[in-house]
């Protein structure tokens, strides 16, 4: 039997920052309100368009906290706690345990190109210094690294690891590891918003969408009505969202998603450097962008 933790449209939200680049509390709420008002499944926080990377640990667990108690168990709280070293993550996903979190998601380690033994065993000295849920994250044009099948194979067999995210784009990858892990506890979701549906269709619980974090109400449409069989408006509300999935490619991640947020009404200012801030002209395709779905945006 699958975990129902995993099930649905997960968020991946990003991370509120104000001009001075500092976290924005007053913005997240806001953004976590939004997004459960539009019944939302779940929220992962510092993840890839959580901006992680350029986050210390001591923002990082002052925002799952913060985020956790602004949740209020109202739906799961999944937060990324990868490295590339398996003694950081370990500390870290320890201390995020303690604040409440209800699963990890570990991103695989990059910049080194480390070989899949020892890939899985990173991930099992993870998994067995925490009791709560481990998500493995899988984002190879990003990391350099992708989880062989063999390995999320091996990997489903620990008794907390519950799922994959798979942000390879390759439906394909998705498909092999639903296969190889049926017998198993364990989750497959989309981490490609242009692939939710597929997935769902191929035997994914969900998807962790970050176009969630302005059209969370059409994606999750698109969960809800695969859920009852009507696929024709799930394909609908699929090809919808290519509209910002188009403007996303203007920027580097995840500027694009937080000015279009911002435009939106809530105020989650600009990706940290060095990413750079929005140009006028993406400006001006972000407000089209806005139009087309009938959103209203300031300025």
């Amino acid at each position: 039997m699958k975990s129902t933790l995993l099930n649905g449209i997960i968020c991946a939200m990003v991370t509120p920052f104000d001009d001075q680049q500092k976290i924005n509390l007053e913005a997240t709420k806001n953004l976590i309100e939004q997004l459960l008002q539009n019944k939302i499944n779940g929220i992962f926080i510092l993840g890839t368009n959580g901006e992680f990377h350029v986050m210390s640990n001591e923002e990082k667990l002052s925002f799952a906290d913060f985020v956790v108690q602004t949740v209020k168990h109202k739906v799961p709280v999944f937060v990324g706690t990868g490295s590339n070293s398996t003694q950081e993550t370990i500390e870290l996903s320890q201390k995020m345990e303690k604040i409440g979190v209800d699963a990890l998601s570990i991103i695989t380690p990059f910049l080194v190109p480390i070989t899949q033994n020892e890939l899985v065993e990173h991930y099992k000295r993870i998994a067995a210094s925490v009791s709560i849920p481990v998500i493995l994250y899988n984002i190879p044009k990003n990391t350099g690294i992708s989880i062989a099948v063999e390995s999320v194979t091996k990997l489903a067999q620990v008794k907390n690891i519950i799922g994959i995210k798979d942000s390879s784009g390759n439906i394909d990858n998705i498909i092999n590891y639903i296969q190889v892990t049926k017998e198993y506890d364990f989750s497959v979701l989309s981490g490609s918003d242009s692939l939710i549906l597929k997935a769902l269709k191929a035997g994914a619980t969900g998807a962790i969408a970050s176009t969630s974090n302005l059209l969370s109400k059409i994606d999750v449409g698109i969960y809800n009505d695969f859920c009852i069989g009507n696929m024709e408006e799930a394909e609908k509300k699929q090809q919808s969202i290519e509209q910002l999935r188009a403007v996303l490619k203007l920027g580097t991640v995840p500027s694009v998603i937080k000015r279009a947020v911002s435009l939106a009404g809530i105020n989650v200012g600009p990706a940290r450097y060095p990413v750079a801030d929005i140009s006028e002209n993406i400006d001006k395709e972000i407000v089209k962008m806005l139009d087309s779905y009938g959103i209203k945006h300031v300025g």
